[in-house]
């Protein structure tokens, strides 16, 4: 991908890619993602921030997402916002972090931005996470509505301990400095707070940026709660564990694993029953020493779980 556009400062605008990793989502709600990430990227050149993008989908799904008039359809509505778009079928489902890692691989973009598939993104998203983007910073990531991660962040500088793969920017640089995400580890949940870990070992801040907004399709309750999915119970609850082990906190696996311990939950038994399998294995992941300055958990967790 070619940097055309020179800024004000004289020096090439970065290329931008944006990628999303789908698993048998519905064609309509990709394609509505689509095209407001279209439009979102087109504000972003406009506005000097951005010199091209492209979008690029990678299906985890066994069958194609997209018949192949809406395949053309939706590769003409991109190259007439200005952008192009990919579509790479992995015949197997890679997770989260591995979808993400093998798109990574098929691009050369300066900036890569990983966006849920089921989530429309406002127009003035890219500028608002590129204007965020400064030297020291790692990657940012965007507010989701209408349920947002109850994470801390600073009102006045947007630094945060970990950053959400639901949407998050960050440059190609870092993220293959780091090695990606650990998809070894973390099928589903964690991965980005792994990464948003090991980016803050490399040196680098954290920022969330409001101005950065994500419609998240999150169904709500007539009592504005949410009922995760028996796939999000079980993922959240595995990757819990191996997280805490892997940045060395065996107090912290010890006392979920207490709280696991009475819990007869489906989701429950199989997270613990797996970690013990692997634990019996040797495959878990590799210990970070030193990670504590950025591995922060609370009362067990990374962060306080939104269900």
């Amino acid at each position: 991908m070619n940097r055309v556009n020179i800024g004000l400062g004289g020096t090439a605008l970065p290329a931008l890619a944006l990628q999303s990793v789908i698993y048998k989502n519905e064609p309509d709600a990709v394609i509505r993602s689509v095209v407001a990430l279209s439009l979102s990227a087109a504000n972003a050149v406009a506005a000097g921030k951005i010199s091209t993008w492209m979008i690029s989908l990678g299906n985890s799904s066994s069958d194609p997402v997209f018949s192949d008039e809406q395949r053309e359809a939706l590769a003409r509505s991109v190259q007439s916002a200005g952008g192009t778009l990919h579509v790479t079928d992995f015949a197997e489902n890679l997770g989260h972090g591995g979808g993400h890692n093998r798109l990574a691989q098929t691009g050369d973009s300066d900036l890569i931005a990983f966006v849920n598939p089921d989530g429309l993104v406002d127009p003035g998203t890219v500028v608002a996470l590129v204007n965020a983007l400064g030297a020291d910073v790692g990657i940012v990531d965007a507010r989701q509505i209408p349920l947002e991660h109850p994470k801390e962040y600073d009102r006045l500088t947007g630094e945060t301990a970990w950053v959400s793969g639901a949407l998050c920017l960050i440059r190609r640089s870092v993220f293959l400095g780091v090695g990606g995400f650990d998809s070894d580890t973390f099928f589903l949940y964690c991965d980005d707070v792994d990464l948003s870990w090991r980016v803050r070992l490399a040196g680098y801040r954290l920022v969330h940026a409001p101005a950065a907004r994500l419609f998240h399709d999150k169904r709500l309750t007539v009592t504005a709660d949410y009922e995760p999915s028996p796939v999000e119970l079980y993922y959240s609850a595995e990757a819990t564990l191996l997280l805490a082990h892997k940045y060395g906190r065996t107090d912290v696996v010890d006392s979920v694993m207490e709280l696991y311990r009475d819990d007869r939950r489906d989701h429950i038994v199989r997270a613990v029953a797996e970690y013990r399998k692997r634990e019996a294995a040797g495959t878990l992941p590799t210990v970070i020493a030193h990670a504590g300055t950025v591995a922060v958990f609370n009362s067990g967790f990374y962060a306080e779980h939104r269900y």
